[in-house]
C-alpha cells in the first residue's frame, strides 16, 4: 500500500527544511552550477555540501552530470524555483503583517513613566 499524499508531502518538505538545501536550491534555480562554484556561494565545508546535494539527489530534486573533474548539478524540475518563488512571496507577505502589528503595538504603548 503506498503512503497517503499528505504524508509524501511532509517528507518533501522535510527535504527542504535545510537552510543548504534551500540556498543551493536557489541557485540551482538561477542555472546549473559546480560544485566548487557552490561551495564559495554558499559557505559550508565541502564534505557537508556533498551530504545536502547527496539528500536532494536521493529526493530527485536535482541531477548532476560529470564533464572532465567537475560535477554539475541542475534541478530536475522548474518548478522547484516556481516553489521557492511562491515561498518568498508568502514569506514577504507575512514579514510586512508583522512589521505592521510591531508599528501598531509600538504607536500604542503608553509614554514610558521617567525614573523617579
Amino acid at each position: 500500500m503506498s503512503a497517503p499524499l499528505y504524508q509524501l508531502k511532509a517528507e518533501f518538505f522535510k527535504t527542504l527544511g535545510h537552510p543548504v538545501r534551500i540556498r543551493v536550491l536557489e541557485l540551482l534555480s538561477q542555472r546549473e552550477h559546480g560544485v566548487s562554484e557552490m561551495l564559495s556561494e554558499v559557505g559550508v565545508e565541502p564534505a557537508h555540501l556533498s551530504q545536502q546535494l547527496a539528500v536532494l539527489r536521493r529526493s530527485n530534486l536535482v541531477v548532476a552530470r560529470r564533464e572532465g573533474s567537475t560535477v554539475y548539478y541542475s534541478l530536475t524540475d522548474p518548478q522547484v524555483a516556481e516553489l521557492l518563488a511562491v515561498a518568498r512571496s508568502i514569506l514577504s507577505g507575512v514579514l510586512a503583517g508583522q512589521a505592521e502589528l510591531l508599528a501598531d503595538l509600538r504607536a500604542a504603548a503608553p509614554e514610558a513613566a521617567p525614573p523617579a
